[in-house]
């Protein structure tokens, strides 16, 4: 996490169009017409692509979708995002694949702000959402950066402040998480979260899901930000789970506190004629737990700008373009199966485990 940044990971959240909307899903019929109203008019609209959004069929909704989520954190005035996501929902609308973009990731940069005189870099991933205070400079920059790196045209767009997440996990008390390892808070009062599952309130799982240096499980791909990106991903499903066992997906007041604290949290960038309730009722047959979580093929190495995650020419370039190609042409499955040393899955386990390189066939 860069320099103050808090924990924008929250932008996970929007994996789930339904995640936090998702909820509706099961009690569709319970949602009157004020509670749709009252939901979709606390979720703020951005122009967050630009130009750039892909085309799709709002009356007749299907997939292949990519939508790209940017993780926020505000401070002093200016507005940061060092987690960014791209969420791969295939044809039929029933399966779901994340690609979390490293922020260190070695790439070029087209405006690299005043230390280089506006011109292009080479540089972290991080680094364009950081090139000036004016967030709408910042997020078209960033969304140049990843199109150039990955060439993938989103049909949606999301921004997401962290401190949404303390607001929900505060909704349900407490949420299940399950370390893998002991690890000490490097934060304030440095907490000691021990090895295996257990409740934590909304400033203990902030502080849990913040961490980033104490992971040291790298033979299974939980090291360092691997290892945060893993927490965070916990995090999401356990808050969904507590939301649906505290009925929120069945009453229309609860699904009406809900979208209502997410108010001055969440902006969505959404084709004309499209809703938030819209789009949640189409995905609502996704199951959070059935995410395919993917790592970018990349090797951290050092760089004239310090420890990055490099795209190694080779074998990495070679899964990388792939990768960015069945993003864009809805071949996910195939790619999964080709490169599986690069998946993780993510299930109901205490931890997530990297998949061992198998036969390319074959995904565990």
């Amino acid at each position: 996490m860069a320099g103050k940044s808090g924990a924008p990971w929250w932008a996970h959240v929007m994996l789930y169009a339904g995640g936090l909307t998702m909820v509706v899903a099961g009690g569709a019929a319970a949602v009157t017409q004020i509670g749709v109203m009252t939901a979709n008019g606390a979720v703020e609209n951005e122009d967050i692509l630009g130009g750039s959004q892909a085309e799709m069929d709002v009356e007749n909704i299907t997939g292949p979708l990519n939508i790209l989520v940017l993780g926020v954190d505000k401070q002093g005035g200016s507005t940061r995002s060092d987690t960014m996501i791209m969420v791969h929902v295939n044809e039929d609308l029933t399966d779901v694949s994340m690609v979390s973009l490293p922020r260190d990731l070695y790439v070029e940069i087209p405006d690299c702000g005043p230390d280089w005189g506006d011109d292009p870099c080479m540089q972290k991933l991080n680094h364009a959402a950081s090139i000036s205070d004016d967030w709408e400079k910042t997020r078209a920059n960033v969304v140049d950066t990843i199109y150039n790196l990955t060439g993938v045209e989103f049909h949606m767009g999301a921004t997401v402040d962290f401190n949404g997440f303390m607001d929900l996990v505060d909704l349900v008390g407490e949420i299940e998480l399950c370390p893998w390892e002991d690890i000490t808070s490097i934060h304030g009062d440095k907490r000691f979260f021990p090895e295996g599952c257990a409740y934590y309130d909304k400033e203990e799982s902030l502080d849990l899901i913040r961490q980033r240096y104490g992971w040291t499980d790298w033979e299974n791909g939980l090291g360092g930000d691997y290892g945060r990106q893993a927490m965070q991903q916990q995090a999401i499903k356990a808050l969904i789970k507590e939301l649906k066992a505290d009925g929120y997906h069945k009453d229309v007041g609860k699904l009406t506190e809900l979208f209502e604290g997410l108010q001055g949290k969440l902006t969505l960038d959404l084709p004309d004629g499209l809703t938030a309730v819209d789009l949640a009722m189409n995905l609502r047959d996704l199951n959070p737990e059935d995410i395919t979580s993917i790592r970018v093929p990349a090797t951290s190495m050092k760089t004239e700008v310090g420890d990055s995650e490099v795209i190694a020419e080779g074998e990495q370039q070679i899964a990388a373009d792939a990768l960015w190609s069945a993003l864009q042409d809805d071949t996910m499955d195939q790619w999964i199966a080709q490169y599986p040393q690069w998946v993780k899955q993510t299930g109901n386990a205490a931890t997530e485990t990297t998949t061992e390189p198998t036969d390319a066939a074959t995904v565990d």
